[in-house]
């Protein structure tokens, strides 16, 4: 094969861990919007470099860009050798693409196949990607779905996280949105990813699991945060079969006084956020939950709000939206310590995951265990 080789991306795309780099050469902006899994970004134009060179395009002419657009492109090459690709041995293979498969990526690999690696350049560049993504969501493959349904506290991130770490296959969608998918799910220090960063995650996801072993999901809503989960994904989720997680009330306060510190240190961020509840529950009632935060009686208000708002939401949804909730298998969680959420994970293994059981769970079956 002559190098740098132009491939199409469902060409690379079975052999696409066999990269030792996935290179994308736009600029940084472009990278933080969304880009291939595992790649790193190697800019030929940086972000202030595309601004110069697209004005000297539209206020001069091509030739006077392409002058100076070569010269920087030239030596931010030369730096990614030097600093980056130095020590790579001759049959290092990266795979480089930019936004369309044109002269960034093109540049870039043709010097290094130049050097003598094997570059792969991806033709469409990341346009090509993209729309392979979206084709592949749009028709997801058949899984085998578990929802793990259950009110606002009962544990059912915790669960996924349990069922994770002991070698389920777990679809983590709130994970993936950084955003716990309700009114106080904003994350402080994490913000939501780009929707396009969020639909690779999921792709990615999706064509790693084995359709023939059972995938847990949460009961989530269409949209997580200000990220919207793709449709067809959505319509398997609600066609599934549910687990139902239960916790007692004062359990459920326990928990989410512990995953929500952030707000029970900072009451004013609590009280901005629960402004967004006036429409539903009047300014006199959310005044009362203000004093509730500022007087730091936190059990009392996180109490108040599963039963005068979660919970009635949660009920007036999981029926509609999950056509089998009333099959859903009762999973019962006796506490919130490791201990606990270990042995239900343990429990639901067993009950879907060991070698032929992948069928169960179906109407009428008994309750699982409490953990």
């Amino acid at each position: 094969m002559k190098y740098p080789a132009v491939q199409a991306f469902q060409d690379i795309l079975p052999v696409l861990g066999q990269f030792d780099a996935i290179i994308d050469a736009r600029s940084e902006a472009e990278f933080a919007l969304d880009h291939i899994p595992g790649a790193i970004n190697c800019p030929v134009l940086n972000d202030a470099e595309r601004v110069r060179v697209g004005t000297l395009y539209k206020q001069v002419n091509a030739f006077e860009a392409k002058k100076v657009g070569a010269a920087l492109v030239s030596r931010n090459i030369a730096r990614h050798i030097e600093t980056l690709f130095i020590d790579k041995p001759r049959d290092w293979k990266p795979l480089i693409y930019c936004w369309r498969g044109g002269n960034r990526s093109g540049s870039l690999a043709l010097v290094l196949a130049k050097i003598g690696w094997p570059a792969i350049q991806l033709d469409g560049g990341y346009k090509a990607y993209r729309a392979a993504v979206s084709a592949d969501l749009a028709a997801p493959p058949q899984l085998d779905l578990r929802v793990v349904c259950g009110t606002t506290g009962s544990g059912k991130s915790r669960l996924l996280e349990v069922l994770d770490s002991i070698g389920a296959q777990v679809l983590d969608l709130e994970q993936l949105a950084a955003h716990r998918g309700s009114v106080l799910g904003h994350l402080p220090d994490a913000p939501q990813p780009s929707q396009k960063m969020f639909e690779t995650s999921i792709w990615n996801k999706l064509r790693h699991f084995d359709p023939q072993r059972p995938v847990f999901v949460e009961s989530e809503s269409k949209k997580v945060g200000n990220l919207r989960v793709p449709d067809a994904l959505m319509a398997q989720m609600r066609a599934a079969p549910c687990i139902s997680l239960a916790l007692s009330r004062p359990n459920r306060v326990r928990l989410l006084m512990e995953d929500y510190r952030h707000f029970t240190r900072d009451p004013a961020l609590l009280n901005t956020q629960l402004d967004c509840l006036v429409q539903l529950h009047g300014r006199a009632r959310i005044d009362g939950w203000h004093a509730m935060a500022n007087g730091g009686e936190m059990a009392r208000l996180v109490d108040e709000l599963l039963v005068d708002h979660y919970d009635p939401a949660y009920l007036r949804s999981i029926d509609r939206n999950f056509v089998r909730f009333k099959e859903a298998q009762v999973l019962e969680l006796a506490d919130i310590g490791a201990a606990d959420f270990l042995a239900a994970a343990h429990a639901l293994r067993e009950q879907y995951d060991a070698p032929g059981t992948a069928a169960q769970g179906q109407a009428g079956a008994p309750a699982l265990p409490a953990a």
